[in-house]
């Protein structure tokens, strides 16, 4: 079972939208010689010939972490003939994070935190055995690592029956939630909806969890059916995407961090 996700990032398609820039229509040739970043009253701002980049809220595409905004800069040197903006995943999410989370913070705080009433991780198979043992092999480190980081005990169920979870568990994780900012909530929104867990998500922030374990992790059911069932070559690809995606989230939280 998935928690549920509300505005103002809805899901993965909306994050798409919200992120893209001005530049999010059909492909532009590449219309600038030079990338840079420059620094103005401990903002580090990305400049295309010596012109800021803006959102598309048209405010300066700056970041407080000099290493976030070299990483975006690089993606707008590594444009070519053509600017495309799916291949700009960290742009994207800056421009989420300055013109949606952060102006909306305890809305994605609350639809994060959702995740923590209905997560994955606390929903079991009974059957087959082999099954409901990869879950747990899966999934019961990562409950562990909760309880010893956090304090936060969650339990789990079998079935898609909803499990209570203990109000003090949630709130724990509540309140480390809003110890982070825009730039460390965006991407963590990101990797929660992408794998359907807040704790697979919160497992790869504090580096538990590298992004592919906590995507096999996420999968187990899904790799489970494939194995018995074969799977399908263009899910295949979206998954490819997905993966790609949270890959992107990971590493733009740590180029904030760094």
């Amino acid at each position: 079972m998935m928690g549920k996700v509300v505005p103002p990032i809805q899901d993965k398609d909306t994050h798409r939208r919200a992120g893209r820039d001005a530049l999010d229509r059909p492909l532009v040739k590449r219309f600038y010689e030079k990338a840079a970043v420059s620094e103005k009253e401990g903002l580090y701002a990305v400049e295309l010939d010596g012109r800021p980049v803006r959102t598309p809220s048209r405010s300066p595409l700056a970041v407080p972490s000099p290493a976030l905004a070299r990483g975006l800069c690089d993606e707008w040197t590594g444009q070519e003939e053509w600017v495309d903006p799916d291949a700009m995943p960290l742009n994207k999410l800056a421009n989420t994070v300055l013109d949606r989370v952060s102006l909306h913070m305890d809305e994605v705080r609350n639809a994060v935190l959702e995740f923590a009433g209905s997560d994955l991780l606390c929903y079991r198979a009974e059957a087959p055995v082999e099954l409901a043992q990869k879950q747990a092999d899966a999934w019961d480190p990562v409950l562990a690592w909760l309880k010893e980081k956090f304090g936060a005990e969650f339990k789990t169920g079998v079935g898609i029956a909803h499990v209570a979870q203990p109000e003090g568990a949630t709130r724990i994780i509540d309140g480390h939630l809003k110890k982070l900012s825009a730039f460390e909530l965006a991407p963590l929104h990101v990797m929660t909806s992408l794998t359907g867990s807040l704790f697979l998500a919160l497992a790869m922030d504090d580096g538990m969890l590298s992004p592919e374990q906590a995507w096999d992790a996420a999968h187990v059911d899904e790799d489970w059916q494939i194995a018995q069932w074969g799977g399908d070559e263009e899910a295949q690809d979206r998954r490819e995407g997905r993966l790609k995606e949270l890959r992107s989230a990971m590493r733009f939280l740590d180029l904030y961090r760094s």
